[in-house]
């Protein structure tokens, strides 16, 4: 392969591997969101 083929996929690869880092960090370091789950009884249906 070339040199620039070689710039060209550690470039790629170096984004993608970057950006699910990104992806990764953001989801593990969030604020808990447990007040906003929601089960299938909190669903009113209207029918009583």
């Amino acid at each position: 392969m070339s040199t620039g083929g070689w710039i060209t996929m550690s470039l790629s690869v170096g984004f993608v591997v970057g950006l699910f880092v990104w992806c990764i960090w953001r989801v593990m370091t969030a604020p808990q969101a447990d007040s906003h789950l929601h089960g299938i009884e909190d669903i009113d249906t209207g029918e009583d």
